[in-house]
């Protein structure tokens, strides 16, 4: 059975990024629907869902990779963003991130050490902070 899959996918474009943003659109459009009872919403789940079923069974590579790349562009501001929001409430329980009063910098200073002077790593300014 696992064979025969594997011989149907051969050649064929697969799941990407937009795949997967695509899967989750849809099922969030699913459960929206779902709590209001709005079948129009309904169905354009379904639609997104026939949409990623048709690329990810796709034989043409060039278009399926074009659609990716064009939503990696549109999307790089906000998945940088969430990547640094993800980040920096990683570190959040042990240090303070402070922005530079004159250039904006973000400086990242160890919890607990008092009143402490920061200069700027890039335009040298100080400033006086609670860490």
């Amino acid at each position: 059975m696992l064979e025969r899959f594997k011989r149907f996918m051969y050649g064929r474009y697969g799941i990407d990024q937009f795949s997967k943003f695509l899967l989750v659109v849809s099922i969030a459009l699913l459960f929206i629907s779902t709590i209001f009872r709005n079948g129009l919403l309904y169905l354009l789940a379904l639609a997104v869902m026939i949409y990623l079923y048709i690329r990810c069974f796709s034989r043409n590579y060039e278009k399926r990779y074009a659609e990716n790349n064009r939503y990696l562009k549109y999307s790089s501001k906000f998945r940088s963003a969430f990547a640094t929001f993800k980040r920096d409430m990683k570190i959040r329980k042990t240090h303070h991130i402070y922005r530079c009063p004159n250039c904006r910098q973000k400086i990242k200073i160890p919890k607990n050490k008092g009143r402490i002077s920061i200069r700027c790593p890039k335009c040298y300014t100080e400033f006086i902070k609670r860490s």
